[in-house]
């Protein structure tokens, strides 16, 4: 018997808890979120203001997502599923054997999530030539925001690019594959082949609350208009009494 085959003959199938309640409320508020902002810029005007909310939102789901994936459970981590030339080589051969994202679904995560950042930085930055400028378009000159606002319109094209490849790799799994990835995302269970020693360790509530925390100070950061401190001329001097005259 070959080493493979042994792997294989000590897999066992069985039904394993593969996201956890954080994780599939943050994918599913990020879908609301990216979606609302996608349809308010296309609306434009009035409702320029609530994009500018939907990418505060965003803001603060990708923050709580960074942190989750270095202190939150084992398939959320980053080093879980960061992809290695090892891995994709494995996957395209047919011989990849994980639980949680595979290498090609891990690369996609990757490329998502560095795509919403830089989406969300410039949109902080930039304007519409009306009367919307991001949170920080006062921190940059009128040029800088202008590039700044080009590379977000140019940023949302790849977004939307990037998405609708997701959208299509999810219904060939589900077609081609008979594989149902939705599922999970939604119950967090699957049935799985997993080595015996292969152990899915569950976050804390000290994890949660870290990452709720910095979620709700990127919100905060990002939201403040002003960073810098009020100029002498800019101040309002305090009225002093006058003093009493002793004779």
């Amino acid at each position: 018997m070959t080493q493979r085959s042994a792997q294989a003959g000590n897999r066992q199938a069985e039904k394993i808890h593969l996201w956890d309640l954080p994780l599939r409320l943050f994918h599913w508020l990020l879908v609301v979120a990216v979606t609302a902002a996608i349809i308010t810029a296309k609306i434009g005007g009035e409702w320029m203001v609530w994009h500018g909310r939907a990418g505060l939102a965003i803001v603060g789901l990708l923050a709580f997502r960074l942190t989750w994936g270095i202190v939150g459970s084992t398939t959320a981590r980053f080093a879980h599923f960061a992809p290695r030339p090892s891995s994709l080589r494995a996957y395209l051969k047919g011989q990849w054997q994980g639980v949680g994202h595979n290498p090609l679904g891990a690369l996609a995560v990757f490329l998502l999530l560095g795509l919403l950042i830089a989406q969300v930085l410039t949109g902080l930055f930039a304007n519409d030539d009306i009367d919307f400028n991001g949170p920080w378009f006062s921190l940059v000159d009128k040029d800088l925001s202008d590039r700044l606002t080009g590379l977000h319109h140019s940023l949302s094209n790849m977004l939307l690019a990037l998405l609708g490849l997701h959208v299509a790799a999810i219904l060939f799994y589900l077609i081609a594959k008979k594989n149902n990835l939705i599922l999970p995302m939604l119950t967090g269970t699957k049935k799985l082949a997993t080595n015996p020693g292969e152990k899915h360790e569950p976050a804390g509530w000290r994890a949660l609350i870290v990452s709720i925390a910095v979620a709700l100070l990127a919100i905060y950061a990002s939201a403040k208009t002003d960073w810098t401190a009020p100029s002498l001329s800019a101040r309002i001097d305090t009225p002093t009494l006058p003093q009493k005259i002793t004779r």
